[in-house]
């Protein structure tokens, strides 16, 4: 089982996780003022994953971590997909990072955007009005299953995303970007 994590801050109420169960996807969010990070974990504990697909960034340029280069903002994979700055979202990269560490199950870097951009290039308003019927219709033909969750944000929508990049790891045919020792993100 792969969860699909969309991470936002820690109490928003905008960290949302996809999952697959009895062959249907489910979509839940943490509540506003409720610890993302114990929501998480408590997910994981109910349904004992075998990897979490991360938006978020899980790793800082190698220049921190190996005293080696020159970029103190970017990774390769932030450069080549036109991500975020790790350093820019300080602040939920340290937590993503920690949650890693602690959690006991496999984590990888997923980039819902290029995730989109690579299998659904022709969506029309992508994070520019609700998600609709359209959207959802869009998700379920590329996951070839029903939804069972209504979705209502952007951020659920980015963890059917995660989702889709974390079963193409498991099944190892996802595309990586980045260098393995700085950190990969992989669509």
């Amino acid at each position: 089982m792969v969860l699909g994590i969309d991470y936002g801050s820690k109490l928003a109420g905008t960290t949302a996780i996809a999952y697959i169960k009895d062959g249907k996807i489910f979509i839940e969010q943490s509540a506003k003022k409720k610890d993302a990070d114990a929501f998480i974990e408590a997910i994981c504990t109910k349904l004992n994953p075998d990897l979490l697909a991360i938006d978020a960034p899980l790793s800082l340029p190698k220049v921190f971590s190996q005293g080696d280069g020159s970029d103190y903002f970017y990774r390769a994979c932030d450069k080549t997909l036109k991500a975020m700055s790790p350093m820019f979202i300080g602040g939920l990269t340290a937590r993503a990072i920690q949650l890693k560490d602690r959690i006991k199950v496999p984590c990888v870097e997923v980039y819902p955007k290029a995730t989109r951009l690579a299998f659904l290039p022709t969506l029309e308003n992508y994070k520019k009005a609700v998600p609709n019927p359209k959207h959802v219709d869009a998700l379920e033909q590329l996951f070839e299953k029903p939804i069972l969750s209504n979705i209502t944000t952007w951020h659920q929508f980015d963890a059917c995303l995660a989702l889709f990049s974390g079963l193409r790891y498991l099944s190892r045919i996802a595309t990586q970007y980045g260098d393995r020792e700085e950190g990969l993100i992989w669509v």
